[in-house]
């Protein structure tokens, strides 16, 4: 009797604890909007995160991807959005879930789309408009057919194109998506701009004006007011064209949408161009043209974080998890702890009340107690073991991202010391008398400067020397917080022990702009004259 209520007490203690532990693991699952996605993205992405790892069903799971996708879409990370996008397409399918499935192939071919890769798009669309077509999804139809038809515009199928656009009205009817008849009415006049028949665009793009009224897409509308503007310069009516254009900047301006402004300051400086105003032509043209690069070094500028927060956060969610798994072990030790506690508690009752068998019992403790040594002592040698074996994994992983680091540095200096060589030879073309070819020439001078400048395999170079200089960056901030990142890129070299050749290559400057560089660095980190800065370096 003894022994069945102690096991029964045992039984229901550890009963209680994994219901306490099943508890925890209940989290509540809320998708993100497109609007928290484009104005708060680093946000947004630890949100997903938290809800991908605590997602309770595949359908969860597979919603996180998708939106991680279009998180990545809306950064221009096209590659990382179709890695995404094609896990939770993998997700949905599997558990036919076909109308979230056909979503998920119309994102897909939009990537694929905004990515030029128009093959790829338009195999795409036509799978998601398959699946709409399977499920009776008339509003699904007519998007993917409209999305047909831009492709088939694109690759010059004008005719091709405005069928599947009629098509898609036709399927849409009448009292359907007003934001997406909007949108078809706008490409059906954009075939016919193409096709050069401008009065017929002209007829199209008014609807579509009109419907976008009745939504709540800005961005729509500030398209369509720009196409309209442009109909207008091509016929002729410079003024009509002048108050659509400048009524789009406004809005522009308004909805801080950049990419639409800098569009709709070239239209402008081509109608002043064509009336003969050619200072505030080029005034709107290089305005344009500033807004398209800062465009550029922002895009680049989004992708930098998004990758470095996707970093950041695989590092300390690995902290996390690793943590979790310690306290699970140590609270599985607690639970056994506690089990042989009571055990042997009980067996001392069990001893008190039966005196005539002490002999017996004390024997049986003492062999009890000798295999729960032995016991104890297998368990400490095997985790010394497993020790042993990952600190050896840790000097072998070590030692594979050292490796790991000279070969990036390497293909960097290699890499640069031939955009030096293309540069020195194209700063020798432009110095020659064929003026004619300037113009090209400083363009493409720029573009290798930015390459030079901004090229992403320094991030490559900052992830796997991070990797192998841990704490290198907090001891070098640690001595000056107000190192700029050429300051610490600089010192990030001078650990790796370059020569200063190498250096000024990695860094595409001269070897005087190094020593003024390094004497700047010198005086931020405070270093005593006669202190080597190289040493001090490598000593961090």
């Amino acid at each position: 009797m003894i022994i069945l209520s102690r096991y029964l007490f045992l039984s229901l203690f550890l009963m209680c604890v994994n219901n306490v532990l099943v508890a925890q693991k209940h989290t509540f699952y809320a998708p993100l909007t497109q609007e928290s996605m484009r104005e708060n993205p680093d946000v947004a992405f630890k949100q997903i995160r938290r809800t991908l790892h605590e997602a309770l069903d595949n359908y969860e799971i597979a919603v996180c991807y998708g939106q991680m996708g279009e998180l990545y879409y809306f950064q221009a990370a096209y590659l990382q959005a179709l890695d995404n996008f094609y896990r939770a397409e993998s997700i949905f399918r599997k558990h036919s879930h076909i109308p979230e499935l056909a979503a998920i192939w119309i994102k897909i071919g939009e990537t694929n789309f905004h990515h030029k890769q128009y093959p790829s798009a338009l195999k795409a669309f036509e799978q998601g408009h398959a699946l709409y077509t399977s499920a009776g999804t008339k509003e699904g139809i007519a998007d993917a057919l409209a999305h047909i038809g831009q492709v088939h515009e694109k690759n010059g199928n004008l005719e091709e194109a405005k069928r599947y656009q009629y098509l898609a009205l036709a399927q849409l009817g009448e009292q359907g998506n007003w934001a997406l008849a909007a949108k078809i009415y706008e490409n059906i006049g954009s075939i016919y701009e193409d096709k050069f028949q401008l009065d017929s665009a002209r007829l199209y793009f008014s609807k579509a004006l009109e419907i976008s009224k009745k939504t709540d897409d800005k961005i729509l509308h500030i398209e369509i007011t720009n196409n309209m503007g442009d109909i207008y310069r091509k016929t002729g009516e410079y003024s009509t064209a002048l108050g659509y254009t400048r009524q789009a900047i406004s809005l522009a301006k308004q909805m801080n949408e950049h990419y639409q402004l800098a569009s709709a300051y070239r239209d402008l400086a081509k109608i002043f161009s064509l009336m003969g105003q050619y200072d505030s032509a080029y005034h709107y043209s290089e305005a344009g043209r500033n807004i398209h690069a800062d465009m550029f070094s922002e895009d680049n500028a989004k992708q930098l974080t998004i990758l470095q927060t996707l970093f950041e956060l695989e590092q300390k969610e690995d902290a996390i998890t690793q943590y979790k798994r310690e306290r699970g072990v140590h609270f599985t030790m607690l639970l056994f702890g506690a089990a042989i506690v009571l055990l042997l508690l009980f067996l001392g009752l069990s001893v008190i009340s039966r005196q005539r068998l002490k002999i017996v019992n004390d024997h049986k403790l003492h062999e009890q107690n000798q295999k729960l040594y032995e016991t104890q002592k297998i368990a400490m040698e095997t985790e010394l073991h497993n020790k042993q074996l990952k600190a050896e994994n840790l000097r072998n992983e070590l030692e594979l991202k050292s490796k790991e680091l000279t070969s990036h540095t390497l293909h960097l200096v290699q890499k640069n010391q031939l955009l030096e060589e293309l540069k020195d030879k194209l700063e020798a073309i432009v110095k020659s008398d064929k003026r004619d070819q300037r113009k090209e020439l400083k363009q493409v001078l720029n573009l290798l400067q930015l390459n030079h400048n901004q090229d992403k395999n320094w991030e490559d170079f900052r992830v796997v020397f991070e990797r192998v200089h841990e704490h290198f960056f907090d001891g070098l901030k640690a001595h000056c917080s107000k190192l700029s990142s050429a300051d610490l890129r600089l010192a990030a070299l001078l650990k790796m022990n370059l020569s200063s050749s190498d250096i000024s290559t990695l860094l595409g400057i001269s070897q005087d702009s190094l020593r003024i560089a390094r004497y700047r660095l010198r005086k931020k980190l405070a270093l005593p004259e006669g202190k080597s800065l190289g040493i001090f370096i490598q000593q961090l």
